[in-house]
């Protein structure tokens, strides 16, 4: 399916993005936050690679996987409270030194997003990311200038799979469901769209917590966006 088929013969008025695994590869800033946190409590780091199965659903559930050693942490019985709460706190301070150090943008997203904005488009970023966290990344990766709205995992009370910040972001962006398009690399994504009721494109390069991002159920699946030309 094209998007001009998904549209209904047009194209989406307004497109929103996921940030972290869709339009920016931070896991290495992500991954030296976590190897230093690890580090402060007396813990082995665990490198880069790990860290990249553990991205995507958010800062604390990232630092409950990195503190247990795995994905599924839910079974993690050694970690109290209290010990969360400084990992978390160091790890904040830490990735506030190391955010946008080493992250880039990924092929193929400027040229689709100048598209966009060539055709009229308005432009916004959804992410589950802190706010503190999610201005300076766009800004020091370039790409602050595509975006009108951006909403952070702390921007309302509720987080993606919620469709509440897809909604809130398309409402600033004059925007419908039916109009516009979500784009992101995550089942929180493809739920959130879901959810809203807007048509979603899913990305294979992203940080899809180890199921086949082609069976999560987006409408399109793509390798680049620029293959969305």
């Amino acid at each position: 399916m094209t998007l001009t088929e998904l549209f209904k013969g047009q194209g989406p008025s307004t497109v929103l993005f996921d940030l972290d695994g869709t339009l920016v590869d931070s896991a290495p800033d992500l991954s030296a936050a976590i190897d230093q946190m690890l580090r402060a409590l007396g813990r082995p780091p665990v490198g880069e690679e790990r860290v990249r199965e553990w991205v995507g659903n958010g800062a604390g559930v990232l630092v409950r996987r990195a503190l247990a050693g795995t994905f599924h942490h839910q079974n993690d019985t050694s970690t109290d409270d209290l010990t969360f709460r400084q990992a978390l706190d160091l790890f904040f301070t830490a990735y506030g030194d190391l955010n946008g150090q080493q992250a880039r943008v990924y092929d193929g997203v400027e040229i689709w997003l100048r598209e966009l904005r060539g055709r009229g488009c308005r432009l916004g970023v959804v992410t589950n990311k802190p706010e503190v966290f999610t201005g300076p990344l766009l800004k020091l990766t370039g790409l602050d200038r595509w975006f009108e709205v951006s909403v952070s995992g702390d921007s309302l009370s509720q987080r993606k799979p919620d469709p509440a910040p897809l909604l809130h972001a398309m409402n600033k962006l004059g925007g419908t469901p039916e109009t516009t398009l979500m784009v992101g690399d995550s089942i929180n994504d493809i739920q959130a769209a879901r959810n809203a009721g807007m048509p979603v494109v899913a990305v294979r390069y992203g940080y899809a917590c180890g199921t086949p991002v082609d069976e999560l159920g987006a409408d399109i699946v793509v390798d680049s966006l620029a293959e969305l030309l």
